[in-house]
């Protein structure tokens, strides 16, 4: 009966998820909010600065200029926009799906003072002068668009209009300007141009007795509403400099969003595959799972109302990857079990229970990487910080709870009792159980390598890689993107296949030279330039109309102040500063500061490596990279501390270490038990990272690239430096003590630290 009851609720927690996940997760997906690098738009970072000379920028001023920036923002009628007011001076806005992106940049950063001057430029009436909200879009006696303006005061406007009418034939004139600048600006030298800055300057003949003025000119409807909004929403209380801005044409984000999406699902799928044939019943398990595990980051993205990004969905996808790594530990424990003769239930029961804590410890560190990466992310970044958070909390709860609710109903119904090649184990390999063989006693495939012994050899490779490494990092210095270099990048999307001299002779033809370009995707129809220079918003707006005129499609600009870059290299080195020392703590409270010591070392040796190799490359260097770093950082501790707790299950058995002979037994013995785990866990991420790398955007293949070099480097230190450092660290202090007591030391720790108390 306990049979049957346990099958059924398990195939009815199957008939949950599956009726709850496909009944809803369309309305999700649809629901969740796509950043500017998904669907289009722009990112603009303002600095805030004083208009007058005794104007201070407090609190107070951002919020009331972030409001100011609100209000204009519904004009454009854009949906749930994202103004945030960063530092003490600084707002950034972002716009997602707009489509006349240089309208909605020139709404934004109009500085919307009104005034009414007469030709020698004198102050008559001002912003002050209009009635609130009393501007509005209308149309002349011909139907052609003007703005409306209504006055609070009709005899003040009176007096202001008799006094023109006043004026010589020609000279009669009332001049409408907006963000007119004293000393700069002049009626006269405007008056000859063939676009001039004055909004307009109506002729007055008469006294006018009425609050009621129309700003007649060559407007389109849209402009008519644009104006008329801004001067409703009332001038800016401060002037804004642009001092970051990047734009996505809508084409490029539905382009990456389709190739990202597509790299996803290939990803998934492989990982999928290798789980269900490895693993077998636990494999179907860890998929029926992984399905979960995806519907719930994308459930709680949306009720956080998040912002998903590029980055962030190779955060989702990372973390699939790196989610079956919870659930491939317990597995190995459980397959050790079996191994030693012991039951399908008794195994699983131990299995569960032993893995626990690996798992807990490599989550705490991934994680701590990972806020690390929001705290100091900016942008895309911090969206990947924030999916990639999630996925870490909610892989926990798949792999702890979920799993093993769901292989405890199957193990414990009693139906797989001896069924040992479900799991993936023949039955030669397994031991009586009357021989008493413990798990830490099983051989493994690897019992061959003596990894303690060759560690000289591993830690003079990993030098000499370092010093050649520093020399040509020296000699060809990083490819530094305009994140940490400044200036402008363009990406421009044609129809048919670019060459280098094709667009190298196109800029020239339109008079921004540059030879800085490299050509990209599938057939070669993406060009990326690179401009020294940080464009205007001027000179944005006018490169973006002649590509789109010639190419007809909105290209992709981003650029970045030499302020901004200097900000976002201090950010990236304290990232890595912070992530590093919560490590090292976080892994000498919970091990020993040995151990933590010798994982940073692995760590800086990770860091190392992707650099020189982007070095080495000449792949570019940006703000993406950073994150691919801490990403790894994150997972390579994870690898790391799987060993370490490895080794200390095995201490524990020893109980006493007598010799430095006994103490590389202890650690050869917990690589080789733990190598399979390592190379499989790999493996799962590198199908996700591969399958991003081959199939996803272009915007996120150096980074996928650096996720690739990371991993694999990561591996080889958690291997071949981690453990065998704290091999050389472990057998001074043996030959200091003479011998080592590792249950008097565990006793006498305190806040982790492997040091006696005093």
């Amino acid at each position: 009966m306990k049979t049957r009851g346990r099958i059924i609720a398990f195939l009815l927690l199957i008939v949950v998820f599956a009726a709850s996940i496909s009944t809803t997760t369309s309305s999700i997906v649809k629901d969740i909010k796509l950043g500017l690098d998904l669907q289009g738009g722009f990112e603009v970072l303002y600095e805030v600065q004083p208009l007058k000379d005794n104007q201070k920028i407090t609190e107070g001023v951002l919020a009331d200029t972030a409001q100011a920036l609100s209000n204009r923002i519904n004009v454009l009628g854009v949906s749930e926009p994202v103004i945030q007011v960063e530092g003490k001076d600084r707002i950034r806005v972002q716009l997602a799906g707009v489509e006349d992106q240089e309208s909605a940049r020139e709404l934004l950063s109009t500085q919307a003072n009104l005034t009414f001057r007469d030709v020698e430029d004198n102050l008559m009436l001002d912003g002050a002068d209009l009635k609130e909200g009393g501007a509005k879009a209308s149309f002349d006696d011909k139907g052609a668009p003007i703005v409306t303006l209504e006055l609070k005061d009709a005899s003040k406007f009176a007096d202001v209009t008799q006094k023109i009418s006043q004026m010589p034939l020609g000279t009669n004139l009332l001049v409408i300007w907006l963000d007119f600048e004293e000393g700069v600006d002049s009626y006269a030298a405007e008056a000859v141009k063939e676009e001039p800055k004055f909004v307009s300057s109506p002729q007055v003949s008469q006294r006018i007795n009425s609050t009621g003025v129309e700003i007649s000119g060559s407007f389109t409807v849209d402009e008519t509403k644009n104006l008329s909004g801004i001067l409703n929403a009332g001038a800016l209380p401060v002037k804004l400099v642009e001092t970051y801005s990047t734009s996505v044409g809508a084409q490029f984000g539905e382009k990456a969003l389709q190739s990202t999406v597509f790299a996803s699902i290939i990803g998934i799928t492989l990982v999928g595959l290798f789980m269900l044939l490895y693993y077998r019943l636990p494999g179907v398990v860890a998929l029926i799972t992984l399905a979960v595990f995806v519907y719930l980051n994308l459930l709680i993205f949306e009720l956080i109302n998040g912002v998903m990004t590029l980055p962030g969905i190779a955060a989702l996808v990372l973390g699939v990857g790196m989610a079956v790594d919870a659930n491939i530990i317990t597995y190995e424990r459980i397959k050790e079990e079996l191994r030693i003769g012991k039951s399908i239930k008794v195994a699983f029961k131990n299995g569960a229970k032993d893995s626990f804590s690996a798992i807990f410890d490599a989550n705490i560190t991934s994680l701590l990487a990972s806020v690390v990466l929001f705290y100091f992310g900016t942008s895309s970044v911090k969206g990947f910080a924030t999916t990639l958070i999630i996925s870490i909390l909610v892989s926990f709860i798949t792999a702890i709870w979920g799993s093993r609710l769901l292989l405890g109903l199957l193990v414990n119904s009693g139906i797989f009792d001896g069924k040992t090649w479900l799991f993936g184990i023949n039955k030669s390999t397994i031991h009586h159980a009357d021989e008493e063989f413990s798990a830490l006693d099983l051989p493994t495939k690897f019992d061959r390598y003596d990894f303690v012994h060759s560690r000289k050899k591993f830690f003079t490779a990993s030098i000499v890689f370092i010093i050649i490494g520093m020399i040509l990092v020296g000699v060809f210095r990083l490819n530094l993107g305009i994140d940490f270099s400044s200036g402008t990048r363009v990406e421009i999307l044609s129809e048919d296949s670019l060459t280098k001299e094709e667009v190298i002779t196109y800029l020239e033809s339109i008079e921004h030279p540059s030879e800085d370009i490299v050509i990209s995707g599938e057939n070669s129809e993406i060009g990326v330039i690179r401009f020294v220079e940080d464009f205007s918003q001027e000179e944005i707006n006018g490169l973006k109309s002649t590509i789109k005129e010639d190419y007809g499609v909105e290209p992709n600009i981003s650029t970045v102040s030499p302020t901004v870059g200097k900000e976002l290299v201090k950010n990236a080195i304290y990232a890595l500063i912070y992530a590093s020392l919560g490590i090292i703590i976080y892994t000498a409270f919970r091990f020993e500061w040995k151990m933590g010591v010798a994982a940073i070392v692995a760590l800086l040796h990770d860091a190392f490596f992707m650099v020189a190799l982007f070095s080495i490359f000449r792949l570019e260097v940006d703000i993406t990279f950073i994150a691919a770093i801490l990403t790894i950082v994150g997972y390579s501790i994870n690898d790391t501390i799987v060993t370490f707790d490895r080794i200390r299950e095995n201490m524990r058995r020893s109980k006493k270490i007598e010799d430095a002979k006994e103490l590389a037994i202890i650690v050869n013995k917990s690589l080789r038990q733990t190598l399979g785990r390592s190379v499989n866990t790999v493996l799962t991420v590198v199908f996700v990272v591969v399958a991003l790398m081959l199939f996803g955007a272009d915007a996120i293949q150096n980074f996928s690239i650096a996720l690739l070099i990371g991993l694999i480097a990561g591996t080889y230190s958690s291997i071949f430096i981690a453990a065998q450092l704290w091999y050389v660290l472990k057998k001074r202090e043996l030959n200091k003590r003479g011998a080592i007591d590792v249950e008097a030391d565990e006793n006498k720790k305190k806040w982790g630290s492997d040091e006696p108390v005093v």
